[in-house]
């Protein structure tokens, strides 16, 4: 019998416990689940024999040892910044590591001797980073083996709202993932990616008016705006020498012009704790970044201030984001960013009857020569319900999918590691084509000089 400890328990992992409870009964595996709230680790696991819950607290290293001591893989669907304890005890213990969660630089430190241990670190095995890594390596490693040259690689993914969650939320969003990464997108300095051989930048007081709309067959139009650091992929991808590498967060278009007002008035600050806003409104909060002027309404100077015609789109998604009301903050100290994130709660957080979207999107154009070529590949995957939704799928079942072909021998790879590799991404990327997580690509002749348009 194999034994896998898993630790968290939190919606990210509903799917990817399920996915592992059903494995155990076929595969003779148990699970340890443990999280700092026992009661959600029961109601995960629902009864299963194969499975027991139990509270854990990963401060407490000498529980810690003694539960990996015993399984055979760890998961860790903990924070990220949890991970690098976790970590050193399995390299330690002689165990192999799986999350979805990015490489930090204190984990790549962790390389050399997780080799030497024989012990695999497999990080970036969930959605993104993860079945982004995972499909667009297939398709370069596809382009390169035909003997092909690559002009332009581009890659969006999206947490959004399935089409009829949509309907009478001008925003055509909520959130479906952590609300204080939506809150702080584009802050901590410039943009980067390569756009025709030439290095670009986009400061964040710009980053949601520098938009890409795009078509996803089937589900229509999306903008995309440009993710912190796209250089960093040129080594990982192996795309030294392409002239336009890009990748991005999809939303539905008018979103980003919307967002953008909020980044105008400084609400996405979080470099600073604002004062006295025990007793402060929504409204109040609002009006504390704009001119004084006792005779004009909050909306109207808002307008005037940020040059927002009356009659736009843009006001009916920020008076129905509630941002104009008079109920309390309610919270004792807090940074600008912080008290928007919880103002956007209370219209932006998933109801029950509320059903989620996952969209990706790679485009990569090509010479094969004679003439350029372009691949888009898509994947929409949609939520069943406000519990299973599609971002826990594409993120619990890739992790999933990983730790069996690890215990089953098929990954063998060692040291700190990432799904770019064929050994790791091609069975894990067959077996998820089992659960409908899967491209749909379409390859045509292009016009290339039309294409780069970012």
């Amino acid at each position: 019998m194999k034994h896998i400890l898993l630790i968290g328990a939190g919606r990210s992992a509903t799917t990817l416990i399920d996915y592992l409870l059903e494995q155990a009964e076929r595969l003779d595996w148990f699970i340890r689940l443990g999280d700092r709230d026992e009661t959600l680790a029961q109601e995960k696991i629902k009864g299963s024999s194969r499975a027991t819950a139990f509270g854990m607290d990963v401060k407490n290293t000498e529980q810690l040892i003694i539960e990996i001591r015993q399984a055979d893989v760890v998961i860790s669907m903990l924070p990220a910044f949890m991970h690098l304890q976790v970590a050193e005890l399995c390299v330690e213990y002689r165990k192999h590591l799986v999350t979805a969660s990015y490489v930090s630089e204190d984990m790549k430190k962790l390389n050399e001797k997780a080799e030497q241990n024989g012990v695999l670190l497999l990080n970036e095995i969930g959605l993104d980073p993860g079945i982004d890594h995972m499909s667009a390596m297939k398709l370069i490693h596809h382009i390169k083996d035909e003997g092909h040259k690559i002009e332009a690689f581009e890659s969006f993914t999206g947490g959004l709202l399935a089409p009829e969650s949509e309907k009478g939320n001008p925003w055509k969003y909520k959130f479906t993932w952590n609300p204080r990464n939506v809150v702080l997108a584009g802050q901590g300095g410039s943009v980067k990616f390569l756009h025709n051989g030439r290095h670009k930048y986009i400061p964040p007081y710009r980053l949601f008016r520098r938009t890409e709309i795009l078509d996803i067959e089937g589900f229509g139009k999306f903008e995309g705006y440009a993710n912190r650091d796209s250089l960093s992929y040129i080594n990982i991808y192996g795309l030294q020498g392409t002239p336009t590498v890009y990748r991005g967060t999809l939303r539905r278009v008018g979103f980003c012009r919307a967002w953008h007002i909020f980044v105008m008035l400084g609400a996405t600050d979080d470099s600073y704790v604002m004062e006295d806003i025990k007793d402060m409104t929504y409204r109040e909060f609002i009006n504390s970044f704009l001119p004084y002027n006792p005779n004009d309404s909050v909306e109207l100077k808002l307008m005037q201030y940020l040059h927002i015609d009356q009659d736009s789109d843009i006001m009916e998604k920020l008076r129905w984001s509630g941002i104009f009301s008079d109920k309390r903050i309610g919270l004792e100290s807090a940074t600008p960013a912080q008290i928007l994130e919880k103002i956007l709660m209370d219209k932006w957080k998933m109801d029950s009857d509320d059903r989620d979207m996952i969209a990706m999107l790679h485009k990569l154009i090509y010479f094969d020569g004679v003439s350029y070529r372009k691949i888009l590949s898509h994947m929409v995957i949609e939520g069943k319900d406000s519990i299973h939704t599609g971002m826990a799928q594409t993120v619990g079942l890739p992790v999933g999918v990983a730790t069996k072909l690890i215990l089953e021998g098929v990954i063998r790879e060692k040291g700190v590691q990432i799904p770019v590799k064929p050994e790791i991404y091609e069975p894990v990327l067959k077996e998820l084509e089992h659960y409908g997580i899967q491209f749909i690509e379409q390859d045509e002749i292009c016009e290339i000089e039309a294409e780069r348009t970012i």
